[in-house]
């Protein structure tokens, strides 16, 4: 299993940044794939970007150019740098461990406001 605890949200006004963090619970060397997903009020989860084992990266086209997600294996956390940000960005952003066959891993959650 893999526990994973996120912090770094809160209120930022347009055009700012807020960088999350993920820790997990145990080594993130293994694992398959981390991830950072988003759900805004009234709509469906959706991924936001994710970092393979091998390092390649993957991000919706929503945030290409504007949003970096990086790991930090030795401290088995995640990050994801989040600048320009604006009024669509605003959700709960959870963090994923997705381990293949062996379990999809998810933290409780961090809010994610962009208002004025």
């Amino acid at each position: 299993q893999v526990q994973l605890v996120e912090s770094g949200g809160g209120l930022v006004q347009p055009g700012g940044s807020l960088r999350l963090s993920c820790v997990a619970s145990r080594s993130i060397y293994s694992i398959y794939a981390m991830g950072w997903y988003r759900q805004a009020p009234g709509s469906q989860r959706e991924l936001v970007a994710r970092i393979f084992s091998t390092s390649r990266t993957v991000y919706a086209d929503s945030v290409k150019g504007r949003f970096t997600i990086s790991r930090d294996a030795p401290k088995n956390t995640v990050y994801l740098q989040m600048n320009s940000l604006n009024p669509e960005d605003t959700a709960v952003y959870y963090c994923n461990a997705y381990t293949g066959g062996k379990g999809d891993y998810w933290g409780q959650g961090t809010q994610v406001t962009v208002s004025s």
